[in-house]
């Protein structure tokens, strides 16, 4: 990473550390979130470089996965998510044209093999670059008391839903 302080701007440049495989080559028909790719297989293959970064990680049966929406094109601060016909701000969803398009998915973790984690429930892009990987601890991550907007009148069709070509 370089960050770099230039007149009162930063210059952010992650770099990946490794490439996320799943079976979903086209946005288009995929499921819109980890909840809706119950037993979709895939991997995550890390570069060698970070290797030593996975001791441990095997005693976590979920993971967070920081990745770049590789596809994006544009930004759009307003958006019509997939679960509602009204546009919306777009940090009051998920939507991948974002002004830094970083996405993130908790899925399940299986098992590693050397670089490769081979993990389950995943609804990501096959060839996303990879940013990070975080464990998935309940205790540090679950909440509860809490509200979500304008989902709560929609959110039990995110299993069903799939994309379409609304953000190409």
């Amino acid at each position: 990473m370089a960050c770099e302080k230039k007149d009162n701007n930063v210059k952010i440049t992650y770099r990946p550390i490794g490439v996320i495989h799943t079976p979903f080559t086209e946005a288009v028909g995929m499921p819109i979130q980890p909840t809706g790719a119950y037993k979709v297989k895939g991997t995550v293959e890390v570069q060698p470089e970070f290797v030593e970064g996975l001791k441990d990680l095997d005693g976590f049966s979920h993971i967070i996965l920081l990745y770049h929406f590789h596809r994006v094109k544009e930004v759009s601060l307003s958006v019509t998510p997939f679960l509602d016909s009204q546009a919306r701000g777009l940090f009051a969803t998920r939507a991948p044209r974002r002004p830094n398009p970083i996405g993130l998915s908790i899925v399940s973790l299986l098992s590693i093999e050397g670089n490769v984690l081979y993990v389950e429930n995943i609804d990501v892009l096959d060839g996303t670059p990879l940013l990070d990987i975080k464990p998935y601890v309940p205790a540090f991550d679950q909440r509860s008391n809490t509200r979500v907007g304008w989902l709560e009148e929609v959110k039990h069709g995110v299993r069903e839903k799939r994309s379409d070509d609304r953000f190409r």
